[in-house]
């Protein structure tokens, strides 16, 4: 599918969300991969295969005491 070079990674990689974006639909919240990856703005992802990648925003940061 990727016609990228080097490749992009493969939606079964750890690094999958490197991929070139083919179209994005911001006011929609999402961006599709060149690897077939539906990316979320909350960081989710919807993977080629069906699979549902939950959210993983980083912990917020508490402020110093």
């Amino acid at each position: 599918m990727c016609q990228h070079d080097p490749p992009c990674p493969t939606a079964d990689m750890a690094d999958r969300e490197a991929a070139e974006v083919v179209t994005r639909h911001s006011e929609r919240g999402w961006a599709l991969l060149c690897n077939g990856v539906v990316l979320l703005d909350d960081t989710g992802e919807l993977l080629p295969d069906g699979r549902v990648v939950p959210p993983h925003r980083p912990a917020p940061v508490s402020p110093a005491a």
